[in-house]
């Protein structure tokens, strides 16, 4: 009976499995607390993000009314509104590298134009105005409005990561690269590049050049200036028209 009980008995779990299961369950509950953790911090930002969205939503409804108001009380007047100087415009290559001479040809890679159909924001000032006049014959630029920087940016916009092009799909990409400039979000990084804000430099350096398509219906005369029927030089506002067949 004693020999049939012994066999009976349940053998004994060895302490190095007993050590393992442990261990796992430790990491397993560090784990779940990380994530948790993750999960609020998470949901903490989604709604700083927001808020700053809904900001910059009211902050620029305020400054269209403005204009609009301003408009209004000239024309009453019978005085002509002047609109205050862009402070961006949007530069892009239209030309090759055939017969270029050497001082435009380094003013576009100055401006990381190295492809026909590169596009890029360019903070204006008087050096970079004289930069564009050089460059004129061979690119075509203009002051793009909120919407088309929007679409800009969410449509075709890429980040530089490591010397890599890095596809705008998370918040987070923005944020490493950003962060400690304060521009966390791509409604940040928008409207820091449309409002020419404090950190302009930064958050257009990060930004890859934009590659574009051909407009649809192709470009009329590149040989010609804007003013002339042509495509080169400033086109000013009508830049967005163009765009929009471009994106």
């Amino acid at each position: 009976a004693d020999s049939e009980a012994k066999t009976a008995k349940k053998p004994q779990v060895p302490e190095t499995l007993l050590k393992k299961r442990k261990n796992k369950e430790e990491v397993r509950l560090r784990l779940a607390k990380r994530s948790a953790l993750a999960k609020k911090a998470s949901h903490e930002k989604r709604k700083v993000i927001f808020k700053r969205a809904e900001q910059y939503v009211k902050e620029y409804r305020i400054k269209e009314r403005d204009d609009i108001r301003l408009k209004r009380m000239t024309r009453k007047n019978g005085n002509f509104y002047i609109e205050p100087e862009a402070k961006v415009a949007f530069v892009m290559r239209i030309r090759g590298i055939n017969g270029i001479h050497p001082r435009p040809r380094k003013v576009m890679k100055l401006f990381r134009l190295l492809q026909i159909n590169n596009g890029t924001f360019v903070k204006l000032n008087k050096a970079t105005i004289h930069m564009l006049r050089i460059a004129d014959p061979y690119i075509s630029w203009g002051y793009p409005n909120l919407k088309t920087v929007r679409e800009l940016i969410y449509k075709r916009g890429y980040g530089k990561v490591h010397g890599k092009r890095i596809p705008l799909t998370d918040n987070a990409i923005i944020e490493k690269k950003l962060g400690r400039k304060g521009i966390i979000c791509v409604e940040d990084l928008i409207h820091e590049i449309f409002t020419c804000g404090p950190n302009f430099k930064e958050a257009n350096n990060f930004l890859w050049s934009f590659k574009l398509n051909t407009p649809n219906g192709g470009w009329r005369k590149k040989n010609n200036h804007f003013v002339e029927g042509g495509d080169y030089g400033n086109r000013e506002n009508k830049i967005n028209v163009l765009l929009r067949k471009m994106i």
